[in-house]
């Protein structure tokens, strides 16, 4: 009884959450509605999309806020019986199954079990005596597969046909070598091999068999309890059949292949009402705060599998007299794109004869969607990004607002007053070291003189727009124009001014990228 009582005296105990770094929250009270005004027109894109690919079956969902908000289904999961999609259907999702392997990977090194800085000779002997391309080449390491940088061939769709393999056949395979398509670490390249030797990394580092440990210590806690890497287990009334188009227009099956040693890259199945389960669990890792941990894998772990890792291309394109461009790359079993439009997308597709998906989720919009269908390597991508072009055109497709840290209002009004009333020692009372060194007081004072002299009486500052929780800008309504004010302050404590910067913004566009921007993360594309 005392200890149960202790227990429950815990949260009190805990410290409370310092005012300096507030959480980022959504804003707009209408966006979830907004949000799921798109549904049936995304309805109408995944049913036109099986229409015009010949899919026999499709289903898709969307998860807002932690929540499956929504699901459709289209077709049959069996031709022969005709019997219909739904929300409860088992697909394979091949390759998305990487992420989950991940979780197995990051949830034991979290333990302590591993580390991803192992050579992986640590986990498979056979590397230590594997021929490596050149002599300098370092030790290939556990982190080097999770990010497909190995320097491993590209294997699709060879690795397609290798999820059954027996240890016995991976065991040849490893004590005949493999070949390189690229020096270790220096390039992106997909590696189906890669991610099955990730899963016998888990069975060696966790003392249980791959499949095992996936299933109790990633999908049952996530509630995933009609997912299995295992086709056969599941009931032929519920499993969706695998399909090949062939040129006449009918269907051919494409037999299942077991789960084995390769399963770790691309064998797990599993329904619509799971994904959205899972895609809820990435979802839940943002935004970064004080509450209790309350899934199988911390919530930063998820965040780090989910960041750009290893970058594979920049893609530039020209509409009109816009640029467009953006980079994409590879995570921890996870594609991370960052461009004009969103800042930080993820997702993953998986293609397999018979089977072709892809989920995606925008962490800081707090909407992910999914799609799964029973046709070789026929992806739902168009979809879902259509679907995402319809949620922009809401106006509520929005990341988070962060609320700005006390110590940046604070400073914004002691800002406001040294405008008003301008004083060198007001100044050296905000100011880091190194601020006037880098433009004495002086020059400072001149530039506002002859910028107030150009504007006229300025009202008071308006709302502070935080770009982080130390740099903020707002802006000044002057009788001629309107004055913008960047600062950021340094890490001291209290934290000073570091940088600060009056400028005209009276003709400066939204769009429009700012010069003094200093974080690379909030430049956007031309207007």
């Amino acid at each position: 009884m005392r200890i149960a009582a202790a227990l429950l005296l815990l949260p009190a105990l805990l410290p409370a959450a310092d005012p300096n770094y507030p959480v980022p929250r959504f804003t707009d009270p209408g966006r979830v509605a907004k949000l799921q005004s798109v549904f049936p027109k995304m309805d109408d894109t995944f049913r036109k999309l099986a229409k015009d690919r010949g899919m026999p079956g499709l289903v898709w969902g969307v998860v807002i806020d932690g929540k499956l908000a929504h699901t459709g289904a289209t077709g049959v999961q069996d031709v022969d019986s005709k019997t219909p999609v739904t929300k409860t259907t088992a697909f394979r999702i091949a390759s998305m199954t990487k992420s989950f392997t991940v979780l197995a990977i990051l949830k034991l090194r979290d333990e302590g079990k591993l580390s991803l800085e192992d050579p992986i000779s640590k986990w498979i002997p056979e590397f230590a005596n594997m021929a490596m391309p050149t002599r300098d080449t370092a030790p290939i390491r556990v982190r080097q597969l999770l990010t497909h940088g190995a320097g491993f061939p590209e294997d699709n769709p060879w690795g397609d046909q290798q999820l059954g393999i027996s240890d016995r056949e991976l065991n040849n395979w490893l004590k005949q070598g493999l070949p390189f398509s690229t020096p270790p670490d220096t390039t992106y390249e997909y590696s189906n091999y890669g991610f099955g030797l990730l899963g016998r990394i888990v069975t060696q580092a966790s003392g249980m068999p791959y499949e095992q440990y996936l299933t109790e210590r990633i999908l049952k806690p996530l509630g995933m309890t009609s997912s299995t890497l295992e086709p056969s287990t599941v009931a032929a009334n519920a499993r969706a059949m695998g399909y090949r188009r062939k040129p006449d227009g009918t269907y051919q099956e494409e037999p299942s292949l077991p789960h084995g040693a390769f399963g770790a890259m691309g064998g797990l199945v599993t329904t619509a009402e799971d994904m959205g389960r899972y895609v809820a669990f990435h979802l839940s890792a943002w935004p970064a705060r004080d509450d209790a941990e309350s899934g199988p894998v911390r919530r930063s772990s998820v965040r780090e599998m989910n960041h750009l890792w290893r970058p594979a291309n920049l893609n530039v394109s020209k509409d009109g007299d816009k640029v467009r461009g953006s980079v994409d790359g590879y995570g921890y079993g996870l594609r991370i794109t960052s461009s004009c439009d969103v800042q930080h997308m993820v997702g993953h597709g998986g293609g397999l004869p018979g089977f072709g998906s892809y989920m995606i989720w925008l962490p800081e919009y707090g909407v992910g969607l999914f799609g799964m269908s029973n046709l070789t390597y026929s992806g739902p991508t168009a979809a879902l990004m259509e679907t995402i072009g319809h949620m922009r055109e809401t106006g509520a497709l929005q990341p988070r607002d962060l609320p700005p840290a006390p110590r940046l209002v604070a400073m914004r009004d002691s800002i406001a007053r040294l405008w008003n009333n301008w004083s060198d020692d007001a100044l050296k009372r905000i100011a880091a070291m190194n601020l006037l060194l880098d433009s004495p007081a002086m020059e400072r004072r001149a530039h506002v003189e002859k910028l107030r002299q150009r504007m006229g009486k300025c009202a008071a500052p308006d709302a502070l727009r935080a770009e982080n929780w130390l740099r903020g800008r707002f802006a000044m309504k002057c009788e001629k124009g309107t004055v913008g004010v960047t600062f950021t302050l340094a890490p001291t404590q209290p934290p000073l001014i570091q940088a600060l910067i009056f400028e005209d913004v009276t003709d400066y566009r939204p769009g429009r990228r700012r010069e003094q921007s200093t974080s690379l993360a909030n430049a956007r594309c031309p207007e």
